[in-house]
């Protein structure tokens, strides 16, 4: 009874403080997704390039700063009258076309911003950067723009003016310098042989929790493209945004999955699959307009799982990442139901029919319950270098492997030299020390893959209950309290009744056959 009546203090405050859906559309995103058309070499005689830099203003300047993903940022200050501004327009573009938005070549490393000091709401912001003349750029960690500033002469600032940038040419070889890169204007996407691999820098992986929200935010598009909410499959997408809920490694898709799960019945009613009901939103139904973890998600490239090919990795390495997460954030007595909710969700909505068969033979092949997190996570482990294994020999046959990624046993020496007791004939010739691996996979995909989110706030007090959400920027969603996440996943058999509370209508629906 105690446990019931948290779960409806829950769901009570889920329902007053999580606004209902509208039907507006999304603002504009912040890394704009371009046309690919044909590119003009001369840019004197592309007088109307796309814009690929974003445009930002004193209302959205720190937000967009502080929220970005990529390593550096360069702002230029301009007029929109100012003669010389708009000539430099095309050479500025030029460059941004090829580190913005989701057709980027090198996305996710520089964010090119433009401010227009001409507009009246934009004068106290340029004064701050002592803009004396346009254009004017400036660079530096996005950070440390936010709340920031510049003075000439001023000492121990790490932003700086950039002093040489009056072409294309002359403004990515000063970014050249800065990085010791060597990015070329006529660089095109997944040219990507000078792509280092991650597989050994165990810090690397904290840049793949902007790929775990782009891979959940692309399993929902996929999940209504192909109109795979029916009634039979409900129950498992349902106890899948459950675990979502309490466990996602991000806060914002945390907080979609909420408005999701307490809106589920209005978003995805009982005849949802029928024709009349998914005609709008171009079959999406009102779940359509949910951005199930925020709206500058899915941004359109990877960071941690970018391949050195076209076709390789993103999606399906981004799932991954979130999976692993999943299963080491998860308490004891939730193993056995994320467990099951992963492999019915797997079975139910992935796309890739043979990837699906041999994810259900695994789970099927499971002969008992999961009791604790560590045999749950090093289920997952393993199953993965199955995958991988079976993988690694059909890619070396065909040749469709990623080069610079090739499928492998993991983790590598490198990244956990202590996992590795010895050699040996089974178990694919390696003698896992499986307490190593276990600390591990907690350390790897708990701690440090949600570290970069802890450096940039970790100014931020954490006695105040009214501190700024680290992942949530610009949005008047609800962030799921912690006691609230916490009270939802405290065990399968809350799970269900809270998903009966949720789901009267659904009372008489006979629950789904365990896999195993």
């Amino acid at each position: 009874m105690s446990q019931l009546l948290v779960l409806n203090l829950v769901l009570c405050l889920l329902l007053f403080s999580i606004p209902k859906t509208t039907s507006s559309s999304p603002s504009r995103s912040l890394l704009r997704s371009i046309e690919d058309n044909n590119k003009n070499d001369n840019v004197v005689a592309d007088l109307h390039p796309h814009d690929y830099a974003v445009d930002i203003n004193v209302t959205n300047f720190d937000a967009v700063l502080r929220d970005t993903p990529a390593t550096f940022a360069v702002v230029e200050f301009f007029a929109h009258w100012c003669p010389a501004c708009r000539n430099y327009k095309p050479h500025y573009e030029r460059v941004a076309r090829l580190f913005n938005g989701p057709d980027a070549v090198h996305p996710g490393i520089i964010l090119m911003t433009r401010v227009d000091c001409a507009l009246k709401i934009n004068s106290k912001l340029c004064d701050k950067f002592s803009v004396d003349h346009y254009p004017m750029l400036f660079w530096a960690p996005p950070s440390k723009f936010v709340s920031g500033g510049w003075k000439p002469k001023q000492e121990k600032n790490e932003i700086r003016i950039i002093d040489d940038a009056r072409t294309a040419d002359r403004l990515l070889n000063w970014i050249n310098k800065q990085m010791g890169s060597s990015f070329g204007l006529d660089d095109e996407k997944f040219e990507n042989e000078h792509l280092s691999s991650n597989v050994s820098d165990p810090g690397q992986i904290a840049r793949a929790v902007y790929d775990v929200e782009e891979a959940t935010s692309t399993t929902f598009d996929i999940i209504l493209e192909h109109k795979m909410i029916k009634s039979e499959t409900r129950g498992s997408l349902i106890k899948f945004l459950q675990i979502l809920v309490a466990h996602h490694p991000s806060k914002r898709c945390r907080m979609g999955s909420a408005e999701v799960l307490v809106n589920f019945d209005e978003l995805c009613p009982l005849d949802m699959d029928s024709t009349s009901k998914q005609e709008n939103n171009d079959g999406k139904g009102a779940l359509g307009n949910i951005q199930i973890c925020g709206k500058e998600v899915p941004r359109g490239y990877w960071m941690f799982c970018r391949g050195s090919k076209n076709d390789t990795r993103g999606f399906s390495c981004g799932l991954w990442v979130l999976l692993h997460s999943l299963s080491v954030r998860i308490e004891d007595g939730e193993s056995q139901f994320a467990f099951q909710a992963i492999c019915e969700f797997v079975h139910n909505f992935f796309i890739c029919e043979e990837c699906r068969q041999h994810f259900y033979e695994m789970c099927s092949s499971v002969s008992g319950p999961f009791n604790n997190t560590r045999d749950f996570a090093l289920w997952l482990w393993s199953s993965h270098n199955k995958v991988n294994e079976r993988l690694s020999k059909e890619e070396a046959t065909l040749r469709t492997g990623d080069p610079k990624f090739p499928k492998m046993i993991w983790p590598s020496k490198q990244l956990c030299s202590s996992c590795r007791q010895s050699q040996s004939q089974g178990n694919n010739g390696i003698q896992w020390d499986q307490d190593e691996v276990f600390k591990f996979l907690t350390d790897y995909y708990g701690k440090k893959l949600v570290s970069i989110y802890k450096d940039k706030n970790n100014h931020e007090s954490d006695k105040s209950g009214a501190a700024l959400d680290d992942l949530v920027v610009s949005t008047n969603a609800f962030v799921v309290p912690l006691g609230a996440a916490l009270a939802i996943a405290v065990a399968s058999c809350a799970f269900g009744a809270l998903a009966c509370y949720w789901r009267s209508q659904q009372k008489s629906r006979k629950p789904r056959k365990s896999w195993n």
